[in-house]
């Protein structure tokens, strides 16, 4: 009896012996070794997360997501904490020992040390061989163009939820488990995103500017083939950015709302045009400042004489704009600029959108100044979208970071009338060709453009030696395509601009050379300088008795 009790716990022995055995083959010959793919939403407890990709409109990767493996303890099996602290704090400088200890030292059977390693972070800590330390495999956002689209893709946080931008606004989509095979395609080109990038860089530098705005928009589809705002960051270390002291992370293209200066003439002019308050054979008295209670206004170059239409636009007469004002009113002023998209912020698919500041009570003193673009700020993407609607025929097109397939039908209301938009789209080129923009001119791309040059306000009034420089070019005029904005913040003259920051000296610059690198990339055939410029322009600009003194 004895001997068959024995007999049978050794069968039962050799029999889970040979399970075990054959679960050790089926494991380390028969199956390819893998570790499990989670993060941490907190606590103990992994989850499995995916992601969308983003990319541009020509499918570039602008952000994914990679495996990366992750570093954690199991303080209960650490034998030596104090000597595994110093170990690891060797071959990870970034680690401070003491707090090492203090996690290693806990009572938890999981506690993270770092997230996110390199592979040679990884192996390097492997060699040290600690018991209690292993590695988890998670899912990582990746983003290749580092600061080039940062502002408009945004960044995730280490769980992979969106905290900014596109990551942000489209945070429910990119996560759905349905559509992490599917990529989000923007409207952004990265080609034209680094051209722009880099002429706006050189000019911060050049003028000592202490930030600078930019984009380039299809004034037919509203899409944003770029947007800029410097200084940028990393989205890769976007900690680092939440961190520092600068605006790294502050979108002057969406965000940032300002005073642009004489830009706004152009909505001045057309709005005039539109109503019927004025033609292109009327104009103003400038000989004069205007004296209003304790306000002059007073034009920067003055001519001290009667201007036509299009002198006080090319020009840039403070006076003549404010006259033109006050004959169309301010509630036709105001009504104006609210169809044209200024007075709400923009519905651009980003949540870092400013809110246009515009006064409460729209005096007659307020419908003046803002004729030449004081007391009303917007952002620079709102500028865009608005002056887009004044070349393109006069449809307002919502402005989008999406791209539209080349099958969609962009529908836009017809705010501005065509006749308008015709004769607006003169005036730009005039001013590129005899006024303040000349230095916008790009051979061959026929731009046409508005400077702006607005002195920043502050709590005792206006800095006067701290600027908003600005040019808005489209191009090309006789049939607008595309057009490019850029702003400079707080430049300063140098010798090649004669000491002087305003738009015409530091922003038009940038805009034409933009023109130059951006339009063979984007098809845009240039004209030979000898030919006629064709289409509505010719018919407009070439009514000389409408054009006095040109």
């Amino acid at each position: 009896m004895t001997r068959r009790r024995l007999l049978t716990v050794l069968g039962l022995f050799v029999f889970c012996f040979m399970i075990l055995s054959a679960r050790l083959v089926d494991l380390s010959l028969l199956r390819a070794g893998s570790e499990p793919s989670v993060i941490r939403a907190g606590g103990d407890t992994p989850r499995a997360t995916g992601r969308a990709d983003i990319v541009d409109r020509n499918g570039v990767l602008l952000a994914t997501t990679l495996r990366v493996p992750s570093l954690y303890a199991n303080p209960p099996v650490i034998l030596d904490v104090e000597e595994a602290a110093t170990r690891l704090a060797q071959v990870l400088p970034e680690f401070d020992r003491t707090a090492l200890v203090l996690k290693m030292a806990s009572e938890r059977s999981f506690v993270w040390l770092k997230r996110g390693l390199t592979p040679r972070q990884q192996y390097a800590v492997n060699r040290l061989g600690i018991p209690g330390l292993g590695f988890l495999d998670e899912r990582r956002r990746i983003y290749p163009q580092a600061a080039l689209t940062s502002h408009v893709v945004g960044f995730s946080d280490i769980d992979n939820g969106g905290l900014a931008g596109i990551e942000r606004r489209f945070d429910d989509v990119l996560s759905a488990p349905d559509q992490t095979d599917h990529p989000l395609m923007l409207s952004l080109d990265v080609r034209v995103q680094s051209v722009l990038r880099q002429e706006l860089s050189v000019a911060v530098e050049d003028f000592r500017a202490i930030g600078a705005a930019g984009v380039v928009l299809d004034v037919r589809t509203g899409e944003f083939l770029a947007m800029v705002s410097l200084p940028d960051f990393d989205p890769n270390r976007a900690r680092v950015a939440t961190t520092s002291a600068d605006d790294a992370r502050f979108n002057r293209a969406s965000l940032g709302v300002y005073e642009m200066g004489s830009t706004f003439k152009t909505f001045t002019v057309a709005a005039a045009l539109n109503a019927g308050t004025v033609d292109l054979t009327g104009g103003y008295d400038a000989t004069n400042p205007i004296r209003v209670a304790r306000f002059t206004i007073h034009d920067d170059h003055p001519k001290k004489r009667w201007l036509s239409v299009p002198e006080i636009f090319i020009y840039s007469s403070n006076i003549g704009a404010a006259k033109m004002a006050l004959d169309l009113g301010g509630e036709r002023q105001k009504a104006f600029l609210k169809r044209l998209g200024l007075l709400a912020p923009s519905p651009v698919e980003i949540p870092e959108s400013g809110t246009p500041m515009w006064p409460q009570q729209w005096r007659d003193i307020s419908t003046m100044t803002i004729a030449f673009g004081h007391g009303i700020a917007v952002s620079p993407l709102q500028l865009a979208s608005a002056m887009a609607t004044l070349v393109n025929g006069g449809y307002a097109v919502p402005a989008t970071l999406m791209r539209c397939e080349a099958a969609c039908v962009v529908s836009g209301q017809q705010v501005v009338e065509r006749a308008t938009s015709d004769m607006m789209r003169a005036l730009l080129r005039l001013v590129v060709t005899d006024g303040t923009g000349r230095q916008a001119e790009s051979p061959g791309y026929q731009v046409g453009g508005k400077t702006g040059t607005a002195e920043k306000a502050s709590a005792r009034g206006y800095r006067h030696s701290a600027l908003i420089s600005s040019f808005v070019g489209v191009f090309p005029i006789n049939e607008p395509r595309y057009l490019v904005v850029a702003l400079l913040d707080e430049p300063k003259g140098n010798k090649s601009t004669h000491g002087f920051a305003s738009g015409g000296w530091t922003a038009a610059p940038v805009v034409g050379r933009v023109i130059a690198r951006i339009g063979p990339m984007l098809g845009v055939v240039p004209v030979n300088a000898g030919d006629a410029e064709p289409g509505p322009l010719v018919e407009v600009a070439g009514a000389e008795a409408n054009l006095a003194a040109f």
